[in-house]
């Protein structure tokens, strides 16, 4: 699968002032300064850490103890400096914060290309190397495994090697030349990655291999004759994209095997079956076709590496639009999202794959160096060890109007046993308050009318469902009825449907034309893409439709929209688009 992801999804920062001698050098090339930094030559900084732990000689039992593995995200990365995608600058105590969380390994993700010369010799900016080697020293002073690569640089430069061949593998070269040499001394829990999720523009992909095999073996060329640690530094080489296809798998295994080098370490990334990680097309649910993507990714992973002594190490993974701290509402939907990152550890942890978590701010709050979502680091961790049990929905929905009777939902096991139901610290009666029949949970009347009080709409109290290991099952007791939605007008460029949401949350939105046509920019699909073509404003009460949508909506023309939400209710309305005037009306 290959991953898109829009410029907000590339996040690193610029650093902050090192000695006196280096600040004029650090305003002269433009580079983001703030707190004061002593910014040693990397080679002896990193040649003094303190390491306590030793590096195991075997390379797959040495990437197996780099698991669990964490992503600075958006930082180093970050176009063009190191704050510019939202995230302060880095600090020593973030490393601690990661390492006393369970992390072993932290991926340190650079752009080189904003301090570095565009034509020969390519030379790196030495206060940009000087900082990279303060925030490797850092992650190396806490013992952690620590994975440096070329990041951005792929998709800005790298990608023209086809048609620019001489000049790109030349300035690859230098690049990797003076990073091996700053380096070479530092401990062997230093990594080198060759290139993130490098791609090569007007090439047959025949050709795309041949450039990416030319790649990966002279980057093991360069840095094996540098000497030092690096003639036996694991060195990490990834697949076309970082996608873990079996055919690009198979290229990348035939490059390893003709290197003849034990210290080699494959990586892939994931970020699940596209549709579900963005929420189109309908893929709301962790289900069947999502969880067999999974289940069929890391077993090609282990047949094709693992099963034959190959390390494999997955530098990033997560849901491509969830979580994301900077916008207001879940894409994919919380209990869904939890569901794929249990199911994740327990594939990885079973194929014998180490994982590291991309996290661009939207897990760790770099700030208050709090976890933003303590229930999903809690679920994250957990997976690191265990199974956890999980169930059909994190919700149990019971409508404002009419009686209420009791509701069931399914339990996922997942291997475990159930053990009971509490409301904050007091345990639920089995028999009065619920029963359970093999994996069905029902909640009783008598019980959903004292949780539900004065069924207020909204969530009216959460219980937890435990079981024999794992991290506990959240469910919401929520009262809703139908939302209404009422008439509106609008442009296209700012058009807000009045909606009352009443207890209820949005799963998605199909758009069809009057002959059945699919309408919006995903015309492949009637069902939208969450946020891109719609979203809810829930505080606002209102249901938004994006520029994006109206671009590619025919003028004149009805459009019917159906709205599907978690309770299973679903609410069709109709716009219509006239130059840059929309009107929607109730059907």
């Amino acid at each position: 699968m290959k991953r898109t992801r829009p410029p907000a999804r590339y996040r690193r920062q610029g650093f902050g002032q090192v000695a006196s001698l280096l600040l004029a050098l650090l305003a002269a090339v433009g580079l983001a300064c703030g707190s004061a930094f002593a910014a040693p030559h990397p080679e002896s900084a990193s040649a003094s850490s303190t390491v306590t732990a030793p590096v195991p000689d075997n390379a797959m039992d040495a990437v197996a103890a780099m698991q669990p593995g964490w992503n600075l995200g958006n930082t180093l990365d970050a176009i063009p400096h190191e704050t510019s995608w939202g995230n302060p600058l880095t600090t020593k105590a973030m490393f601690d914060t990661v390492r006393a969380q369970g992390f072993r390994s932290v991926r340190i993700p650079v752009t080189w290309s904003n301090y570095q010369s565009a034509e020969a010799p390519y030379t790196i900016d030495p206060a940009y190397m000087s900082r990279i080697g303060q925030v490797v020293d850092w992650a190396l002073a806490d013992d952690l495994y620590v994975v440096l690569n070329l990041h951005h640089d792929s998709w800005q430069w790298i990608n023209k090697m086809a048609t620019d061949h001489d000049q790109v593998l030349a300035r690859y070269n230098a690049t990797w030349n003076q990073i091996a040499t700053a380096f070479r001394n530092a401990p062997r829990k230093l990594l080198f990655e060759s290139v993130n999720e490098p791609v090569f523009d007007n090439a047959s992909n025949a050709r795309k291999a041949q450039l990416l095999n030319e790649l990966n073996t002279s980057f093991h060329s360069i840095v094996r004759q540098k000497g030092g640690e690096n003639a036996t530094r694991l060195l990490v080489l990834p697949t076309q994209v970082c996608t873990p296809d079996q055919g690009l798998m198979d290229e990348l295994a035939a490059t390893i095997n003709s290197l003849h080098d034990p210290n080699l370490v494959a990586t892939v990334h994931y970020y699940s079956f596209w549709p579900f990680s963005v929420n189109i097309a309908g893929y709301t649910r962790f289900d069947a076709t999502v969880q067999k993507d999974m289940s069929d990714a890391f077993t090609r992973m282990r047949d094709t590496f693992v099963a034959k002594g190959i390390p494999v190490y997955l530098g990033e993974y997560g849901l491509l639009s969830d979580p994301d701290y900077t916008r207001p509402t879940d894409i994919v939907q919380r209990g869904e999202a939890l569901k794929y990152f249990e199911a994740f550890g327990h594939e990885a942890r079973v194929n014998g794959v180490t994982t590291a978590l991309w996290d661009a701010g939207s897990f760790l709050n770099r700030n208050t160096l709090q976890w933003r979502y303590p229930g999903l680091s809690a679920q994250i961790k957990s997976g690191w060890t265990t199974r956890s049990g999980t169930a059909s929905s994190d919700r149990l929905l019971v409508p404002k109007s009419g009686a209420i009777t009791a509701k069931t939902i399914a339990l996922n096991l997942n291997g475990t046993t159930f053990q009971g139901l509490w409301q904050g610290s007091t345990p639920l009666v089995q028999g009065r308050d619920y029963t359970v029949a093999g994996s069905q949970l029902t909640l009783t009347t008598a019980a959903l009318t004292r949780l539900t009080g004065n069924r207020d709409y909204g969530v009216n109290t959460t219980l937890q469902a435990g079981f024999s290991s794992g991290v506990p099952w959240q469910i919401d007791v929520t009262t809703y009825d139908t939302p209404v939605l009422s008439q509106a007008t609008g442009t296209t460029g700012s058009f807000a449907i009045p909606t009352q949401f009443r207890g209820d949350t949005l799963a998605t939105m199909e758009a069809t034309y009057a002959d059945g046509r699919n309408a919006g920019p995903a015309d492949w699909t009637s069902y939208q893409q969450f946020e891109t073509a719609f979203s809810p404003n829930y505080g606002g009460n209102a249901l938004t439709l994006t520029p994006a949508f109206f671009n590619a909506v025919g003028d004149g023309t009805p459009v019917t929209l159906t709205f599907h939400f978690w309770s299973g209710a679903t609410v069709t309305y109709h716009v219509t688009k006239s130059g840059s005037s929309v009107t929607g009306r109730t059907s």
